[in-house]
């Protein structure tokens, strides 16, 4: 009792004098950043930039950069023929291929791009079929358009990176349609 008193007239001391002990709100933390190399995403590149905008303007916890000298590569992006695909090492770090297969078959490039980073983001395949979850892939169909997470898919993220909780490597490859 005696302990408590101590410590209440020590914190009004402190208040007469001007010294903050505690605050009420808790700071907020700097976004994470992380550095994207799209060199090798041949002419994807700009869809590449495109999909790291999207979430950028999504979601604060995190924020995605095109990689620049001084800055270590968190994330690599190629082109090739095959079908998108992420392979993640831990949350924020990994490779994905901007699939031409997909493109080809009329996926849209920038709902591409976009899912692919949320894989990255550390978000799995929900295959829902609906246009409005961006993490459906390739079981939404193929005229979407729609590029941009759902609100439970920027809260996912924006706790995954509040937090910085670890996400095992995974890997994630668009399936086809089945026609």
């Amino acid at each position: 009792m005696l302990l408590r008193r101590w410590a209440a007239a020590l914190v009004a001391v402190f208040a007469l004098v001007g010294v903050q002990v505690v605050s009420a709100s808790a700071a907020s933390a700097a976004a994470r950043i992380l550095y994207y190399d799209a060199s090798q995403a041949q002419e994807f590149k700009s869809v590449v930039d495109q999909g790291a905008q999207i979430w950028n303007a999504s979601v604060a916890n995190v924020k995605l950069q095109p990689w620049t000298s001084g800055h270590t590569v968190n994330i690599r992006v190629y082109a090739d023929n095959g079908w998108p695909r992420t392979y993640s090492t831990s949350l924020g770090n990994g490779r994905w291929y901007m699939g031409r297969e997909a493109v080809n078959d009329g996926y849209y490039k920038p709902r591409i791009a976009a899912h692919e980073f949320g894989h990255i983001l550390g978000l799995p395949d929900n295959r829902t079929g609906l246009c409005s979850d961006l993490m459906s892939g390739s079981s939404a169909p193929v005229a979407c358009t729609n590029a941009n997470p759902s609100s439970t898919e920027k809260a996912r993220v924006e706790s995954l990176f509040r937090t910085s909780v670890s996400v095992a490597p995974q890997t994630y490859v668009w399936v086809g349609s089945a026609a």
